[in-house]
């Protein structure tokens, strides 16, 4: 009795998470990032065209002051120097508004935009917003878009801890490519 109980209830998580979805599909490696245009913690508008002709480190994360959103953000705040360094520039999106963008940006001293994308649209076009029926958020993704707007690399499996650490590697090996 107590194995069919237990079947009973992996079934039923498989059917609930059969039912979680994520919206839209992941842009790969090679094609064009997907636009967009969104106003950043202060209200500023910022688009895809703004960041033609530099690298972009354009990352979806959860929720602004959790654990791991922060963890990350500061790593990409502590490592920003080297990552202009190498011609990149690092943009965060999340669902939350601006001005939960712009506590969050100011608690932690983040100097690159966050970007409010209340809507939703953004986060289902670059496939990556999650659906717990009333509760949506974008899952962590980082997309590596290069200087001719093509994303050169998914990140589907972030550690937060040391996720910039590893894109600075990547890019340093991509930059090595275009240079033989």
């Amino acid at each position: 009795m107590k194995w069919l109980i237990l079947f009973g209830l992996i079934g039923a998580l498989v059917m609930v998470y059969s039912q979680v979805a994520r919206a839209g599909e992941l842009p790969k490696a090679g094609e064009a990032a997907p636009d967009f245009s969104l106003p950043d913690q202060n209200g500023v508008m910022h688009s895809l065209k703004e960041f033609s002709g530099k690298w972009l480190v354009l990352y979806f994360y959860p929720k602004d002051d959790t654990p791991g959103c922060t963890q990350e953000a500061c790593a990409f705040r502590d490592d920003l120097h080297k990552l202009e360094a190498l011609g990149a520039q690092v943009v965060g999106i999340s669902v939350d508004d601006g001005k939960s963008h712009a506590e969050f940006a100011q608690k932690y001293h983040l100097p690159f935009p966050l970007l409010a994308d209340s809507d939703k649209q953004v986060a289902t076009r670059y496939g990556v917003l999650m659906n717990l029926w009333f509760v949506k958020f974008a899952k962590r993704y980082t997309f590596l878009i290069d200087p001719q707007g093509r994303v050169r690399k998914v990140y589907d499996k972030v550690e937060t801890s040391r996720h910039s650490r590893e894109i600075i590697e990547d890019l340093n090996k991509f930059l090595v490519k275009e240079k033989t």
